[in-house]
């Protein structure tokens, strides 16, 4: 069943953490006659997001509007710090993450998932500065700050910026075989282990 990829936007996201994992999900698709992944991008309006270092991007979808959500990628960046007071996202990222087959966070996209809750008790990993910062939003939160990407459940957290690369080939190879991920590494031209 070809599924559905939403990756989240907000002002003064990180580039990297929602273009990584765009390329990743998206060229394996291509490759593939189009046939695994539907890949968009969401955001709270339709208005133009600015990411971090002046990047506009247009979301294809508001909240409102938003298709179904098998994957949901949350990416970091500076805007995180602003996005975990945004009442609309979070409850939108609550409502979503209820329903989705697997929850990603890049980078500090960890702090969303920390600040509702979805850590408590479970190992995370996120960008080596804001480990501090997390000790505070999910006390009870259990950090892994030696790992890249961690599985707690249905929920992946994965460490600082191009560490969102890695795990969606993760979840690729996951959920598509190895052949299938090491197929969209070779296009990509990317040094990827698996």
């Amino acid at each position: 069943m070809k599924q559905n990829v939403a990756i989240l936007l907000y002002d003064d996201a990180e580039v990297l953490d929602f273009a990584g994992p765009f390329e990743v999900f998206s060229v394996t698709s291509q490759i593939n006659d189009y046939q695994l992944f539907d890949v968009f991008t969401v955001a709270q309006m339709m208005d133009p997001i600015t990411a971090i270092n002046g990047l506009s991007v247009n979301p294809t979808y508001d909240f409102v509007h938003c298709p179904p959500v098998h994957i949901l990628i949350i990416p970091g960046g500076d805007g995180s710090k602003q996005a975990i007071l945004n009442q609309s996202l979070l409850s939108w990222v609550h409502e979503v993450h209820a329903g989705t087959a697997w929850t990603m966070s890049v980078c500090s996209g960890s702090r969303i998932l920390g600040t509702l809750g979805i850590l408590d008790g479970q190992p995370y990993c996120t960008h080596h500065e804001v480990y501090e910062a997390m000790h505070e939003l999910t006390p009870f939160g259990l950090p892994q700050p030696d790992k890249r990407v961690v599985q707690a459940g249905s929920v992946f957290t994965s460490g600082g910026i191009s560490a969102g690369i890695d795990l969606s080939f993760h979840m690729v190879e996951m959920l598509h075989g190895k052949e299938i991920a090491s197929k969209t590494a070779k296009y990509m031209e990317y040094d990827w282990k698996g």
